[in-house]
């Protein structure tokens, strides 16, 4: 095996396919990235078993082959070569060769065909998206994924693909998060998979590397996004989601409509003395304004008034803050809606110039 590769070509998908690798492993070969070299391509993949990524790229005086190299090392040292440099690899009795002007290198190997595959079924369905809409839905949706819940199930985001629409939907139990996109050329009944936390994760990571269109495909146990230079395949998990649409109120009488950044900005002023372990901030809403309060046990308390447009009764209802903020962080609108009942009801909050996103907070007892 041999191939040639200018470096700065070879960096950003050697680090991206290096990222799904975990430090800690109990199998040795899994520390390592498997290279390929067919023609002129380099194939270069990573899995932790869970993920696998395989990055593409065109290389120079190829010699076909394949081994297993430490991922770690090979990006600390092609990360230290000079920048456009260019970067020899040639593999000589079971040791990969690196050499770069006067560098030189040798790096251990494990065989290629110790190397685990992930078990590929034929897909069930698939549909072409735009990588930035795909991202910007995974963006709206993934910080309410749950973090080492026993519920696995939570601890990742729903999928919905079919009927000319992708849906995204993610929640911890506390707070819910739900966004649409319309795609046209999805046929046929909508099918549900729950794709893990860290699948998810690396998606976002890898779409903001595409330009292009990515194609994403739906098998028995796995879900597959596939770009030009990319392949990521990503395990399902096996459970049953809740039923998402039963934890939305459709009760809510009150709507307050705020500007998104004066209420953020006040909500991180006041969380400053918020409980440090719950985050309870008390939202009390009467005629024309939102008045936000925090105290902590040290006796310490803060408050502030922000003008909102609402006529109506009042309500004192206690949240968790970091559920607000999350939401105000992805809400792309200058204005926020968000819409009560009464203070043992969820709040709907939505960007009131768009349907295609909506996020439930529960509240909280202070």
């Amino acid at each position: 095996m041999k191939f040639s590769v200018n470096r700065e070509l070879l960096l950003k998908p050697l680090q991206q396919v290096a990222g799904v690798v975990e430090r800690r492993q109990t199998l040795p070969v899994l520390s390592n990235l498997l290279l390929q070299v067919s023609g002129n391509q380099l194939s270069m993949t990573g899995t932790d078993l869970e993920v696998e990524l395989i990055g593409r790229l065109e290389v120079v005086t190829p010699e076909d082959g394949e081994i297993t190299v430490p991922a770690r090392k090979l990006v600390d040292i092609c990360r230290e070569i000079p920048e456009k440099a260019d970067i020899e690899f040639s593999l000589n009795e079971n040791r990969l060769q690196i050499r770069s002007g006067r560098f030189r290198s040798t790096l251990s190997t494990l065989p290629a065909v110790d190397f685990p595959s992930v078990d590929q079924s034929s897909p069930e369905m698939t549909a072409e998206l735009d990588s930035k809409s795909f991202k910007k839905l995974l963006d709206q949706t993934a910080f309410a994924m749950a973090q080492q819940d026993v519920r696995y199930f939570l601890n990742g985001t729903l999928i919905e693909l079919g009927n000319n629409h992708v849906r995204a939907v993610a929640t911890d139990g506390h707070r819910l998060a739900m966004s649409d996109l319309e795609q046209e050329g999805i046929e046929g009944p909508t099918k549900q998979v729950i794709v893990p936390r860290k699948g998810i994760i690396e998606i976002q990571r890898l779409l903001q590397e595409v330009e292009d269109r990515v194609a994403v495909s739906i098998g028995n146990s796995h879900l597959c996004v596939t770009s030009s230079m990319f392949t990521l395949t990503t395990k399902l998990v096996d459970g049953k989601f809740p039923d998402y649409d039963r934890v939305i109120p459709k009760d809510g009488d009150k709507v307050v409509l705020a500007d998104k950044q004066e209420l953020r900005q006040a909500l991180s002023r006041t969380a400053i003395l918020s409980n440090e372990k719950f985050r309870g901030i008390r939202v009390s809403i009467s005629s024309g304004q939102l008045q936000l309060s925090a105290n902590n046990p040290e006796q310490e308390e803060a408050e502030e008034t922000v003008s909102v447009d609402y006529q109506g009764d009042s309500l004192e209802v206690g949240f968790n803050v970091s559920y607000l903020q999350d939401v105000l962080g992805v809400i792309g609108n200058d204005k926020v809606r968000l819409t009560l009942h009464d203070a043992n009801s969820s709040a709907v909050l939505e960007d009131p110039e768009r349907e295609d996103a909506v996020y439930v907070v529960m509240p909280m007892k202070l």
